[in-house]
């Protein structure tokens, strides 16, 4: 790589997000994205917006957003950080507490982008083993600088309990741990309502999935006063506008709107529930899943043969290189027609093989 760029520029791999197909003909099974729209309201806020305010910054406080969110979830406003994307959130996390720090221990099977942070902030994480695809969560129990643990985790779907975040937390006083809940919407157990009792706790969350708003970036951390300040510290020492006018808008509509989430969410759960059945049904092991997704084995059969007879036949799912996971494929749960298609190729795909 050319002189140009830096030590740490070098040594970067960055994350690699499922295929955005542009010609619109695939069943995107690959991305986790809703498969419903979001919230009418929502899409109402957009459309009557006051586009003139558009030449205008945003309110980088995010004040009414943020008085919503907190309302909604039981807090004070104080313990709500908002920014562009949960991923923009947890980087700015990683910068606040972990940067430059060793032994932050995280799942050796999570979400891909967290080693891409631990090398962009210089951080030196301790791979914590899954048992049986599960976090344990007493193996985290131990000497460290820092726990991240997503949960529901990725891209296993495997959730843990809110007893066992809590005793975690009690073991781990010095350090600050993350629990990222992306997927907790579709029946997992979040540990929000833990904020209250320990400050070392920091939450978080995402539109992204659940609410069907991908496509504004809008993400959360909830946690104690301290830990929201020295978020803010980091981002009003990068960018004090992350987050547009137009999302701010519309995601508190969306936010608003309960019942909507509600209906979606399971519709969502309850597709996922069948789909299992069929897989299991078909021979695969299914894990059980928490989240808006499936990750599925087959003991016979190459999930790489899986993965691209499903895209010949406009199935698009996600294969990860990762070893540890290769023999496995993820499954976005779609609407109940795209997860009978699904199901169906999936089912001559096995045929083909055999």
């Amino acid at each position: 790589m050319s002189d140009f760029f830096s030590e740490t520029v070098k040594r970067l791999t960055p994350y690699i997000p499922g295929e955005q197909p542009k010609d619109g003909v695939y069943i995107k099974l690959n991305t986790n994205e809703s498969p419903y729209p979001p919230s009418p309201n929502a899409i109402s806020a957009l459309k009557n917006a006051d586009f003139e305010k558009l030449r205008l910054y945003p309110d980088p406080e995010c004040v009414s957003l943020r008085n919503t969110y907190a309302n909604y979830l039981g807090v004070s406003s104080e313990n709500v950080f908002v920014g562009n994307g949960s991923d923009e959130v947890l980087a700015t996390a990683f910068q606040t507490f972990f940067a430059g720090k060793n032994n932050v221990l995280m799942p050796n099977i999570s979400y891909s982008f967290y080693p891409v942070y631990c090398n962009l902030y210089n951080v030196r994480a301790t791979e914590i083993p899954l048992k049986d695809w599960r976090v344990v969560c007493d193996d985290y129990c131990v000497a460290n600088n820092g726990v991240i643990i997503a949960n529901p985790n990725a891209p296993t779907g495997v959730g843990v309990s809110c007893a066992e975040i809590e005793n975690l937390l009690k073991n781990n006083p010095q350090s600050v741990v993350l629990i990222d809940e992306a997927y907790v919407d579709f029946g997992g157990q979040s540990a929000v309502g833990l904020v209250k009792d320990f400050d070392n706790v920091l939450v978080i969350r995402t539109l992204s999935k659940s609410y069907g708003l991908a496509g504004l970036r809008v993400g959360f951390a909830v946690g104690g006063k301290k830990l929201i300040e020295g978020m803010n510290t980091v981002k009003n020492s990068f960018n004090s506008y992350p987050v547009d006018f137009l999302a701010q808008l519309a995601a508190e509509e969306a936010i608003k709107d309960v019942d909507y989430l509600n209906q979606t969410t399971s519709k969502i759960i309850a597709t996922r529930e069948r789909t299992a059945l069929r897989l299991k049904n078909l021979g695969f092991n299914v894990l059980d899943s928490s989240a808006n997704f499936l990750f599925i084995i087959h003991k016979e059969i190459d999930a790489g043969f899986l993965f691209n007879y499903l895209k010949q036949n406009k199935i698009l799912v996600r294969w990860f290189s990762d070893p540890k996971i290769k023999n496995g494929l993820r499954i976005s749960i779609g609407t109940d027609f795209d997860m009978e298609k699904f199901c169906d190729i999936i089912a001559n795909a096995l045929e083909a093989f055999r």
